[in-house]
């Protein structure tokens, strides 16, 4: 599969991605490095590994890092409590058992990295805001995307029977280790054009209006121009449209009003929402710039 068939694979999953993209996803799977994808909340990122997992027939791996992030939770721990089990049954045997059995690796609870390790079927593996997880937790992952193997000392180094497809995103909110970023193919995500948002709506939403889809999409682009304090995402427009779809809407209303009721699917924060009253939508239902921000940012 080349990267023309890739890109084609996705939108058959139902992602539209654009040409950079596809032949970037390509090539780490050539070279069978890692993707870093940076970008805002919402532009996609999540969704192309469960559209390239689709896409390629492989079983989609979700680690979702948080701050604390452990071992145990992402690569392995032993299940003590079939441990304990096993050791009280051999108390009221002649035999004791022995420690080895006790590390066996049928005792072995994977999580998800080991999970994507040790798969019979080739995987997709999504590290999901590794920005979130901190620096010991990248020193360790180091030997997983640089070697494809986890050690676990008390059975050895166990290898990866397929290489995963490994996908990481990142939202920015702490800056990522030089170490990590080298062995990784980077990308960075940003905001659909028009038409390539407008493509994506009308591939998840088919059932929805087509004068709807473009004018509300064209909306939520001149919306994310505004001086808000989160932007609405790919994720929100799909919502919106189709809450205006449920709304039996076949083209957006003229007058802000019909739509005040419906803006809690795009503007996800109180300052947000306040901001725009019934004349600030207006401006945008309009196509107006605000010349006061305009001025405000300019300053």
């Amino acid at each position: 599969m080349n990267d023309t068939a890739l890109r084609e694979a996705l939108h058959g999953a139902g992602y539209i991605a654009d040409e950079a993209l596809a032949t970037t996803l390509w090539l780490a799977g050539e070279l069978q490095r890692p993707l870093l994808l940076e970008g805002d909340a919402g532009v996609g990122k999540t969704a192309l590994a469960t559209a390239l997992a689709a896409a390629e027939g492989r079983v989609l791996v979700r680690l979702q890092c948080h701050e604390g992030l452990d071992l145990a939770q992402a690569a392995y721990e032993w299940n003590y409590g079939r441990q304990l089990l096993a050791i009280r049954l051999h108390e009221t045997q002649t035999e004791s058992v022995r420690e080895a059995d006790l590390f066996a690796r049928d005792y072995l609870l994977e999580r998800p990295l080991l999970q994507a390790i040790a798969s019979e079927r080739p995987a997709v593996l999504l590290i999901d805001e590794i920005d979130r997880a901190d620096e010991a937790f990248e020193a360790f992952l180091l030997e997983v995307l640089a070697d494809w193997q986890i050690t676990v000392p008390e059975l050895g180094t166990l290898r990866a029977r397929h290489v995963p497809h490994v996908i990481l995103t990142s939202n920015g909110t702490r800056e990522l280790s030089d170490a990590l970023r080298r062995r990784c193919l980077y990308h960075w995500l940003d905001y659909p054009t028009l038409a390539r948002e407008i493509a994506i709506v009308r591939a998840t939403l088919p059932q929805a209006e087509s004068a709807l889809v473009e004018q509300a999409v064209a909306f939520v682009q001149r919306l994310r121009a505004e001086d808000l304090g989160k932007t609405p995402g790919v994720a929100e427009t799909l919502d919106w449209v189709r809450a205006l779809h449920r709304l039996q809407l076949k083209a957006l209303p003229d007058d802000a009003a019909s739509l005040a009721h419906t803006l809690g699917c795009l503007l996800k924060t109180r300052e947000d929402r306040f901001q725009f009253g019934a004349e600030s939508l207006q401006r945008v239902l309009e196509g107006r710039r605000d010349t006061g921000v305009a001025v405000k940012h300019a300053a």
